[in-house]
This record gives C-alpha cells, sequence and structure tokens, in this order.
C-alpha cells in the first residue's frame, strides 16, 4: 500500500540542495515476521522470514492505516500546508468506512482532519497511483531478479524512493485531466486519456499547477445528476459556484 500527495509549490522547497517535502508519504508491504518452522539448506530452524499476510481482512487494513500510514502522514507533513486530508480507498471489502471510531480518533489529533473516500467504481482513472506509479513497478519484472519476498519488498521500495517529485506532479495533472474528461463524458469512461505536453510547458514555465472546471461544465454537470436523482453534496458544490440547483 502507497500513498502519494501532490505537493504544492510552497512545499517542494529546498534547503542546501535538498528536497524537503516531494509528496512521498510511504509504502507499506502487507507482511509479517516469522521464525521458520524447519530447517533448510539456506538457513537454520527459526530463522526469522518475511511472508506475505495470507488474508487481508478490516483489521488488516485498519491496523496499517491507523499505526502507519496516519503517523507517517503527521510526520512527514510541511508546515503550513492544509491539515484537511482526503485518504481515497479502492471499494475493495476489507477497506473501513470513514465513520470507524478507531479511525476517526487517530486522524483528528495535532490539528489534522483526515477523511476517508471511496475510489469511484470502475474508474481505475481516478487512482493516481495506477496512472504512474504502478507503470514504474511492471518495469521492474523485468529489471530486477527477485529471488526472495525481501529482494521483491526491497525492489518496489527502491523505485518508491526514486519516484521523482516531477514525475509525481505529472500523474496528479493527468489525475485532474482525467476527472475533467469524466465530467465531459457524463461519468462514462469512454474518453480517450488527455495528453498536456507536460514537459513543453514545464520549459517554459506555462504548466498548471492545477486544472480549473469551467464553471459552465460544472453547472451541466449539477443538472445531469440532479436530473438522475443524484443528489447527495450537490448542494455544498453549488453553493461554493454560487448557483442555485
Amino acid at each position: 500500500m502507497a500513498k502519494l500527495f501532490r505537493p504544492q509549490p510552497k512545499q517542494l522547497r529546498f534547503e542546501n540542495g535538498e528536497v524537503l517535502f516531494d509528496g512521498k508519504i510511504g509504502i507499506f508491504p502487507f507482511t509479517k515476521q516469522v521464525p521458520a518452522k524447519r530447517k533448510s539448506k539456506n538457513r537454520s530452524a527459526r530463522t526469522i522470514e518475511t511472508k506475505p499476510i495470507e488474508s487481508i481482512t478490516k483489521a488488516v487494513t485498519k491496523e496499517i492505516l491507523i499505526n502507519k500510514i496516519i503517523p507517517a502522514i503527521i510526520e512527514k507533513w510541511p508546515e503550513g500546508a492544509s491539515k484537511c486530508i482526503y485518504i481515497q480507498q479502492d471499494n475493495a471489502k476489507p477497506h473501513i468506512l470513514d465513520d470507524d471510531p478507531d479511525f476517526r480518533a487517530a486522524a483528528n489529533q495535532n490539528g489534522f482532519t483526515m477523511k476517508l473516500v471511496q475510489q469511484p467504481p470502475n474508474s481505475p482513472d481516478t487512482n493516481v497511483n495506477d496512472l504512474g506509479w504502478f507503470r514504474a513497478i511492471q518495469s521492474l519484472q523485468l529489471q530486477t531478479a527477485c529471488k526472495t519476498l525481501d529482494d521483491l519488498v526491497k525492489a518496489v521500495e527502491k523505485s518508491f524512493e526514486d519516484l521523482s517529485a516531477v514525475t509525481l506532479d505529472n500523474v496528479f495533472l493527468s489525475l485532474q485531466g482525467c476527472m475533467v474528461e469524466i465530467m465531459k463524458a457524463r461519468g462514462h469512461n469512454s474518453y480517450k486519456l488527455p495528453h498536456m505536453g507536460k514537459e513543453a510547458l514545464r520549459r517554459v514555465a506555462q504548466l498548471p499547477h492545477n486544472l480549473e472546471v469551467p464553471k459552465e461544465l460544472a453547472i451541466e454537470c449539477i443538472s445531469y445528476l440532479k436530473d438522475h436523482g443524484c443528489i447527495d453534496g450537490l448542494e455544498m458544490i453549488a453553493r461554493a459556484l454560487g448557483i442555485e440547483v
């Protein structure tokens, strides 16, 4: 489980040539350390081995979220940035809900307000990992010979460490572009992934930090959702845009 955040311009600060925050929170493998039951030619009995967690349950995901992910966010979050954070999950059954009391207690401390939101169903383009970093993981399979689970974990961790802030910035812009296209397609996935020419725009300092959604498009989507009986959250969105639902 990897957590990525798009750094704001003021968060990509440098001190003595070192990036203070690059948007990467951490990577957390679902593994456990257990003693070997039997002796083999490669190790003695009782040698500590890395094993995958066979069953990923709600208890497992909750433990990772509360004891690893949230503390990592609090530790690495840059000074001056908003502490209202949304953690996106896919729709796998082992994930907990936002109203879990233990999560709420852990997520609302030290001035932070963290909320769990679900990835829209059947929408892989709204998963920022799918848009960028997972491709690097796939290429690792051809570049790295992993004989053990420890080798695989180290290779994946290295790919995460090697992920540059520029690449991270690109994939978050792609995510925003996909969201705009999804709005244009009224929720369908029958669209082409947008291409912005990010590197060319970056070279001439014209790459936007965030993509804007045309107000007319937002109004059209609100009307479309209202006509189809989907009204949750529409009032809040309309109020922010200064329009009536």
